[in-house]
């Protein structure tokens, strides 16, 4: 709870109370933890209050998995071309159905490239790749 009371305090300037919730060894939710420092308070698992914080935290856990899968989906599918300036999807697409790999756009001569996405496109790929 420190590390969320220095972004909330420090970061955000914001004085608001903070509580998080606590599981047990076999990985349970089964406590509240509340204020500064954290007092812990017992959580009866058949109150209205305790269904309330759980379904409340397997949201927050499901938004962050989703989240991290994303993250990681988009980078899997990130290509060195997306970080050419003025070369957009089409254009990736493009290049690799016709080179078939990065590797090879990166081999191609400004000549080869142009045939494949024009002479203005070609200088610009050409030019990163340093040719």
């Amino acid at each position: 709870m420190s590390v969320v009371r220095e972004v909330v305090e420090g970061e955000l300037g914001l004085n608001i109370p903070i509580a998080g919730l606590a599981k047990d060894n076999r990985h349970r939710t089964n406590e509240l933890l509340y204020g500064n420092p954290p007092q812990t308070i017992a959580l009866k698992t058949n109150s209205e209050l305790f269904h309330v914080l759980t379904q409340i935290q397997d949201e927050v856990h499901r938004y962050a998995i989703q989240f991290h899968r994303d993250k990681r989906s988009k980078h899997a599918l990130h290509s060195e071309l997306d970080d050419i300036k003025g070369i957009g999807p089409a254009t990736r697409d493009a290049l690799l159905k016709a080179f078939k790999s990065v590797k090879r756009v990166r081999e191609a001569s400004q000549e080869e490239l142009a045939a494949a996405v024009g002479t203005a496109k070609a200088k610009l790929i050409a030019a990163h790749f340093g040719k």
